[in-house]
């Protein structure tokens, strides 16, 4: 019988210089590629080796306070999360984050210490665009920003009643983010003007939707909440329901469920002044409402609205975002009590 070997050795070099070629067009297909995506704009970017402790499942790292949710919603505190492998994480994704105020008639005073403050404690690395609502866009001081931030200021009505200046937000910000913010940014945080950052708040807010724990009712039971309770409004919540009690001053998540939840909550206050009814607590009580049958997909902790007139408990590590003191009457209806300036809680009712 006529023996193989021959023929397969000489065979062997040929099927190696084949596969030789193939792997040289292709790294020569890679090269083309790559170039040409980097003339368009489009970068390769490696993975950092980033170090940090193994996770140990037996060791949970808060055992003071509730950090899940039925549901499986994270609630957010300090020493629940690391900061570097999240940051690294929304880099990766190019995130563009916007945050929204009103500074409606003298409100427009606390811009300059919110946005100064913004500055050094809110998504620092990230890219930023403040959205200022306001009637008094003259009263709106310039600003040096940091890369990669920018504020915009968008004209509105005036009200007389600061209730009507509260609930229209939903109103403002359900059109805006159909109109603009789709279209220029990723996730909507949407917050209170008379207020300071006075720590970090970063990529770990953000989620899908998120709410925020209320700083006056983390520690009440469901009876206690200032739900509204009447059947008559849209807003109603009977008393064996509800899962926590959300502030109205900070939530957010990606502008197409933020429309979501603004879309809700304006509609069902149209459905309300028809009947000529006010929820009792404005658009904090719709935003409850909404939240008890859309769970949010993350909750704040107190540390992310907080009030200094409140006691400080022992599990509070941290006060991220701190309501401004303030004279209310004067603010919000123009009269001054005599000279006497009244520092009064915000959250307090």
């Amino acid at each position: 019988m006529q023996s193989l070997k021959p023929e397969r050795a000489h065979w062997r070099p040929w099927w190696l210089m084949k596969c030789f070629v193939i792997v040289l067009l292709l790294s020569l297909w890679w090269c083309t590629v790559k170039y040409s995506c980097r003339n368009r704009g489009v970068t390769f970017s490696c993975k950092t080796q980033m170090l940090y402790d193994t996770p140990n499942i037996m060791r949970p790292l808060r055992i003071d306070v509730l950090t899940m949710t039925p549901w499986f919603a994270p609630i957010v505190w300090n020493g629940t999360y690391n900061s570097d492998i999240l940051n690294a994480q929304f880099h990766q994704k190019d995130v563009h984050v916007g945050l929204t105020v009103f500074a409606i008639r003298k409100y427009a005073v606390f811009v300059q210490t919110f946005i100064e403050t913004a500055e050094k404690f809110f998504m620092v690395g990230q890219k930023v665009t403040y959205y200022i609502f306001t009637d008094r866009i003259n009263d709106i001081p310039a600003f040096t920003l940091s890369d990669g931030r920018k504020l915009i200021v968008l004209e509105v009505p005036s009200y007389t009643r600061w209730q009507d200046v509260s609930m229209r937000r939903m109103e403002m910000i359900r059109d805006q983010s159909r109109q603009r913010f789709i279209r220029e940014v990723d996730y909507l945080v949407c917050v209170d003007v008379d207020m300071r950052f006075s720590d970090e708040v970063g990529v770990e807010i953000l989620s899908g939707i998120f709410g925020t724990l209320h700083p006056g009712f983390y520690s009440a039971s469901r009876e206690q909440f200032t739900y509204e309770r009447r059947p008559q409004s849209t807003a109603y919540i009977p008393t064996d329901e509800g899962d926590f009690y959300y502030a109205g001053g900070f939530f957010g998540g990606t502008v197409e469920e933020v429309y979501r939840l603004t879309n809700f909550c304006h509609n069902a206050m149209m459905v309300d002044k028809e009947k000529q009814i006010e929820a009792i607590w404005h658009d904090e009580s719709y935003l409850n409402k909404y939240f008890l049958y859309e769970k949010p997909t993350k909750i704040l902790s107190p540390e992310y609205l907080w009030d200094n007139n409140f006691q400080t408990p022992g599990f509070l590590k941290r006060k991220r975002f701190v309501a401004v003191p303030k004279n209310h009457n004067a603010i919000r209806y123009r009269r001054e009590l005599m000279g006497v300036s009244v520092a009064s809680g915000k959250f307090h009712r």
